[in-house]
């Protein structure tokens, strides 16, 4: 069922440049608005719907999206794992490089945790070696698009599947490996054909239920705000989007990881959750 909530999120990525930017109120507590009165359920995912949305109803819960994981799961896509195991799989969006990624990696690896970082055609160009080095760590590199549009604004498939294999081309011509078929829409916009096109390329679409502020360069929260957002909201089977750019990120990653453990949570990788992609 289709469920009308309050946004608490609304990821929103900048073009241009590849610049990740997340325009969000992700992570203010607040309660839910009472839902409008019912209408008959609809057979999928409306075509209406364009950003990426979550409400936080209880602490240490799943957030409710604005398309629920079983919508969702029509189309290959996911925001969730298994909410019965303490799962986490991280992401990072990755638009360029600004130094901090070699710590987010050195974090991971010191904790044996896999990630899939979602890049676009602009990393590959200017941090083929640090691209490299995720495949080499056995990280999964995902497809955030060739040049960072939105991509809910693209209806023709041609066009739509030029955005993918454009960026799969650029990832197999430094790697010599096929591009794993995980896919992030740009800005977080999405539509039923959207989510249709990118199941028709083989690729599983993966939104997210757990992000925070952590995008602006020159106004970086606290560790502590970092934490006071991110611990809390843990839950069972999260997918965790966090930015390769954020100063913040880098510095506390390892404790974070360990505070993580320590609550009981293990780290999966995205292939859990689709082992044929």
């Amino acid at each position: 069922m289709f469920i009308t909530i309050t946004r608490d999120t609304l990821c929103r990525i900048g073009a241009g440049a590849g610049v990740c930017v997340l325009l969000t109120a992700l992570l203010l507590l607040l309660p839910p608005s009472a839902p409008a009165a019912e209408a008959a359920a609809p057979a999928a995912v409306p075509a209406s719907v364009g950003d990426w949305g979550l409400s936080f109803q209880q602490s240490g819960q799943p957030p409710v999206g604005n398309a629920s994981a079983a919508e969702l799961a029509q189309y290959g896509a996911y925001y969730l794992g298994d909410t019965t195991q303490p799962t986490i799989y991280l992401t990072f969006d990755a638009g360029y490089e600004n130094g901090y990624t070699p710590a987010i990696l050195d974090a991971l690896q010191k904790h044996h945790a896999p990630a899939c970082f979602f890049v676009v055609g602009n990393y590959i160009d200017t941090a083929p070696a640090l691209v490299q080095r995720m495949v080499d760590e056995g990280h999964i590199v995902g497809n955030h698009t060739l040049h960072h549009p939105d991509m809910s604004a693209i209806a023709e498939q041609a066009a739509f599947a030029a955005e993918l294999t454009g960026l799969e081309e650029k990832f197999t011509a430094l790697t010599g490996q096929p591009m794993r078929k995980f896919y992030r829409p740009p800005q977080g916009k999405f539509s039923t054909d959207n989510l249709r096109q990118a199941q028709a390329l083989g690729y599983t679409t993966v939104f997210w239920s757990l992000a925070y502020v952590d995008w602006y360069a020159d106004d970086q929260p606290t560790d502590q705000q970092a934490f006071d957002k991110l611990l809390p909201r843990i839950h069972d089977g999260a997918i965790v989007l966090l930015h390769s750019t954020s100063e913040t990120n880098a510095r506390i990653l390892d404790t974070l990881l360990t505070k993580w453990e320590e609550a009981g949570y293990r780290f999966g990788s995205l292939d859990e959750l689709t082992p044929h992609s």
